[in-house]
């Protein structure tokens, strides 16, 4: 037991004295959450993971008392062997199981609240994943912009999608060619694209700044291409660029017509 917290005290010590913050340290570096409902998903992620490190202290806890307590000592046979001991063996049946059903209860709570489509949303977003790269339709404004799918000596700027600050936005998701998958880290949400269907979320950016995001699908040979930044603006800043690009001539939907050749760009608009 002294061996064990003088383990977990240097590992602590360690995490404190190399910079990291708790969530870093024991929590596998969690990205602030930059939405509203992202403070949903890091409460379950912190809570399911301090309910791991009590389970695994007390774990350890038993199996040192075990060795200790139960150890072979000199000259002594063989202990008394028991077929079995119900009362123990109910324990590791019934315990384990009110551990699993209350991480399905809060999982199931948290994801019926994040997914619940409210219809109360402030901009409409249609998002717009193929082999390889990334457009948004920002369908209020009718307008739209894509990018080039980045990497292997590619000089243009990522796709990038602009939000305003503090406006609940819904998400559609589709997709004209494979499986991908939309994520934004600093979100804490990811929801796959999938050809044939629309898939649909809704959240509130709350914090100004540029965020990366990514597909996180492994959905074919330039996945890894695949990239795109997020700016959250004040409003104003918004509205400028809807205008910029309607000067531009960014007009309509962007064509999500499937693709036949891997790694081509969209064509003409669709109006």
């Amino acid at each position: 037991m002294r061996r064990a917290a003088i383990g977990f005290g240097t590992i602590a010590t360690a995490g404190v004295l190399s910079g990291c913050t708790a969530n870093e340290a024991f929590f596998f570096d969690l990205p602030e959450p930059a939405t509203e409902e992202g403070f949903i998903i890091q409460n379950l992620w912190q809570g399911s993971w301090i309910a791991a490190w009590i389970v695994g202290a007390v774990t350890l806890a038993l199996m040192l008392f075990a060795a200790v307590a139960y150890r072979r000592k000199k000259n002594q046979g063989a202990p008394v062997q028991t077929k079995y001991n119900l009362p123990i063996e109910i324990l590791y049946t019934v315990v384990p199981l009110v551990m699993i059903l209350g991480l399905f209860w809060f999982t199931a709570k948290d994801q019926s609240e994040l997914l619940t489509m409210k219809n109360d949303q402030q901009q409409s977003i249609g998002v717009v994943g193929y082999r390889w790269s990334w457009g948004f339709n920002y369908l209020d404004q009718n307008v739209y912009e894509s990018g080039m799918p980045q990497g292997e000596g590619t000089t243009a700027a990522p796709p990038t999608l602009w939000l305003p600050v503090n406006e609940k936005v819904r998400f559609n998701l589709n997709s004209p060619d494979v499986i991908h998958s939309f994520w934004v880290p600093s979100f804490l949400f990811k929801m796959d694209v999938i050809p044939g269907k629309t898939n649909a979320f809704e959240l509130t950016p709350n914090k100004v700044g540029t965020y990366v995001g990514k597909c996180a699908e492994l959905c074919g040979v330039d996945h890894s291409r695949m990239l795109f930044n997020v700016k959250v603006v004040e409003k104003p800043v918004f509205d400028a660029h809807i205008a910029e690009l309607k000067a531009k001539g960014n007009t309509g939907t962007f064509n999500s017509e499937p693709f036949s050749n891997q790694g081509a760009m969209p064509g003409e608009k669709t109006v």
